[in-house]
């Protein structure tokens, strides 16, 4: 049985053993996910895995409760029901629940590379040899991934939807005198992914960053590079645009506020990539705008939680959303050159520049490009040129181990890693110790701290594929660092 044919049997076996009152919604998901691991310069793993996942949702006699199985057998599909409607009889009532999504058209799905979906182990393998040989003989490790999705939804209102989804990424690192550099890139297609280019600008970050000087704690201006900033958007979707911490008031998010610099504009656009257009709700997913030229716009909402609201579903239902909320998991910090006519002095003195350097394919400096005394290939251009504006300041390439201290403000502390640099006079000059930071995101980001923007953003994975998080460079007028990497 195909995807949607699952899925169409799970509901009618609710309106059969569960009454016709009964009503449910079922999402069926045949993934084909692989990893390609390396260590020690060598590969040391390659997993694959293949299958089918059936999630059930249903509401019968005001109670509502989730299952869900892998045995698509009739026998299988059958103890699925059965187990689920015994759950909802020992469930509370749920007076809130939100109903079905009611039958309409879903958006086209975006086409997916079937190249990507079929690869094999010789191609991921392929790609962490480029990465190992152009990192020179220094220590390497980190993974390779490809991951497919065929998805499909029906419910008891009518409603159906489908679609594929597929993702390529890498994720690794070098290393030299216990300095590390990184590099990371998602794409939609694994012929996307260059092992060389990745490799040689993660060698070249790990020799610009040994011998490292120490740094007082304070506050300083900050160029934060894509992978940094992917930490900003993934704790602002989680914490902040969150539709359930939103009605729980746990989030600082005021929409029709001024809350951002004019230069900031962040839209979840899970169509942008290879993403399945719809949500588990069956809602469909399409580009919704969170914060436009510095004013919050929206939420990320389920059903649930625009039933509350009395808004409708932004499409943002997931697994686990009940507990957690609704969260974007594909957002986008759009480039200075994208950022619209709301853009204050901020985004324009950015989209200057990005013109200060060509750029080739992955936005790696040509023509020899530096910074400073720092080997090329360290930064692009489109940093370099954040960088040459600054008086004093860091360069930083990660963010890690970054925990939430108070929610409502969206205060964090973390540690920077893989590479810090001094900045004097716009030169890079030292690479520093890795330092503990405590910083408001939102603050951060706020009105007037913002200094320029990129004009690429770089898609960066996160540890789930689907989930991704793209942004530009970014050059803030003061980051809180509050100490040393022991504390």
């Amino acid at each position: 049985m195909s995807e949607l044919e699952i899925a169409g049997r799970v509901v009618e076996l609710v309106r059969r053993l569960g009454g016709p009152d009964a009503q449910a919604e079922a999402v069926v998901t045949r993934a084909d996910l692989a990893l390609t691991r390396f260590a020690n310069s060598s590969i040391h793993q390659n997993v694959a895995e293949s299958g089918v996942g059936v999630r059930l949702r249903l509401h019968v006699a005001g109670r509502t409760a989730t299952g869900s199985g892998s045995v698509v057998t009739a026998e299988g599909l059958r103890a699925l029901v059965e187990r689920t409607l015994a759950a909802a009889r020992l469930c509370p009532p749920d007076p809130a629940w939100p109903g079905l999504a009611p039958s309409g058209p879903t958006p086209a799905a975006p086409t997916v590379d079937e190249a990507t979906a079929d690869a094999d182990p010789d191609e991921r393998a392929e790609r962490v040899r480029a990465f190992v040989a152009a990192a020179g003989g220094l220590e390497t490790a980190g993974y390779c991934r490809t991951a497919h999705r065929s998805s499909a939804f029906a419910n008891s209102a009518g409603h159906t939807a489908q679609g594929r989804a597929v993702e390529a990424a890498m994720d690794g690192i070098a290393r030299t005198g216990g300095a590390d550099g990184v590099a990371r890139l998602c794409a939609d297609r694994l012929a996307d992914l260059d092992g060389a280019e990745l490799g040689a600008r993660a060698a070249a970050r790990a020799r610009a960053a040994v011998d490292p000087v120490e740094l007082p704690p304070g506050r300083y201006e900050v160029v934060l590079e894509p992978a940094a900033v992917a930490d900003l958007l993934q704790n602002l979707a989680w914490y902040g645009f969150n539709g359930k911490r939103h009605a729980e008031r746990q989030s600082f998010v005021a929409p029709g506020t001024a809350q951002f610099d004019p230069a900031v504009t962040l839209v979840d656009d899970p169509l942008a990539g290879s993403g399945l257009p719809f949500d588990v709700e069956g809602t469909p997913r399409r580009a919704l705008t969170l914060v436009e030229a510095g004013t919050t716009r929206a939420v990320a909402h389920d059903r649930r939680t625009a039933a509350e609201e009395g808004v409708a579903s932004t499409g943002h239902a997931s697994p686990g959303a009940a507990a957690w909320g609704p969260m974007a998991r594909n957002l986008r910090l759009r480039p200075a050159a994208r950022a619209g006519a709301g853009g204050g002095p901020a985004a324009a003195t950015s989209a200057d520049a990005g013109a200060d350097g060509a750029t080739g394919p992955a936005g790696a400096a040509t023509d020899g490009a530096t910074v400073g005394g720092v080997p090329a290939g360290v930064v692009d251009a489109d940093t370099a040129a954040l960088v040459g504006r600054m008086r004093r300041g860091l360069l930083v390439s990660d963010l890690w181990y970054t925990r939430v201290l108070d929610p409502r403000s969206l205060v964090l502390t973390g540690l920077t890693r893989n590479g810090v640099w001094l900045v004097e006079d716009g030169v890079v000059t030292r690479a520093v110790r890795d330092l503990r930071f405590t910083e408001s995101y939102p603050r951060a980001l706020g009105p007037g701290a913002v200094l320029g923007l990129g004009r690429r953003a770089v898609r960066q994975p996160d540890r789930v594929d689907g989930v991704w998080w793209e942004a530009p460079p970014l050059r803030l007028a003061s980051w809180n660092f509050t100490g040393g990497a022991s504390g």
